[in-house]
């Protein structure tokens, strides 16, 4: 059987960075399991606001959450009500989930209980560009009940559309349209060069919750080739 591999998680250190950004040795397991779980409560509350990355900095002082959207101000609120309402629910769930954790009374991991919340907003400019929020752009669209070919055209033609772009594939898997026997639809347009790990290729999972069960959402954008060294060579030959 073949092994598929994520291609994100692929390209981490190459061409990617990590989406947690801390480093403990003593309190590494305590801190994963707390990152996973944030994710996964904040991903299920922010759903419909076109969220693409949550990104969780630590340091000794401060747990920093960045959240990258497409719409900001919907997430910010009016006059930063929004961020700030989110905020204590995010403290009320990170204080919740350790005390669930059993800590013996001379852990140093009991210190981080004490470290301040930070939320950051990020606006995406593009964002057709990210896979994630035009994988949630389809499951919105196919929520509505709108046919699902007509859905997966007029989203690849917007991502093909967008600047930088070069290739995209959607595909839909499920009972699509109400039909007794699940199938597997997909579209293509332009390259996916999926083994060249210099491609920068973005991919999301979604699922879309219709009466007659989910329908599992997969998209792939390549915006062209990372080429390090040879940007700085020729940065360095346009200032001389």
């Amino acid at each position: 059987m073949t092994h598929t591999s994520h291609p994100y998680a692929m390209r981490l250190g190459i061409i990617r960075p990590w989406k947690s950004r801390w480093f403990s040795v003593k309190n590494y397991q305590k801190f994963l399991k707390e990152d996973v779980l944030l994710r996964e409560h904040l991903e299920e509350k922010l759903r419909g606001m076109l969220v693409d990355a949550i990104e969780i900095e630590r340091s000794p002082s401060t747990l920093n959450v960045i959240i990258k959207t497409a719409r900001p101000g919907l997430l910010i609120g009016r006059g930063g009500e929004g961020i700030e309402k989110l905020k204590k629910e995010v403290d009320a769930f990170l204080k919740k989930k350790r005390k669930g954790l059993r800590q013996p009374a001379d852990s140093p991991s009991k210190s981080s209980a004490k470290t301040g919340l930070k939320l950051t907003v990020e606006e995406i400019k593009s964002p057709e560009q990210h896979s994630r929020v035009m994988a949630e752009t389809i499951a919105q669209d196919l929520e509505k009940r709108l046919p699902f070919r007509r859905v997966l055209k007029h989203t690849i033609s917007k991502i093909m559309s967008s600047k930088g772009v070069k290739g995209a594939k959607i595909t839909l898997s499920g009972r699509l349209d109400g039909a007794e026997m699940a199938r597997y639809e997909w579209l293509k347009e332009g390259q996916i060069p999926l083994q060249t790990l210099r491609a920068d290729v973005d991919f999301a999972r979604g699922r879309a919750h219709l009466p007659y069960g989910d329908l599992g959402i997969k998209v792939w954008i390549y915006k062209g080739e990372i080429f390090n060294k040879e940007k700085d060579v020729a940065t360095q030959k346009s200032k001389i």
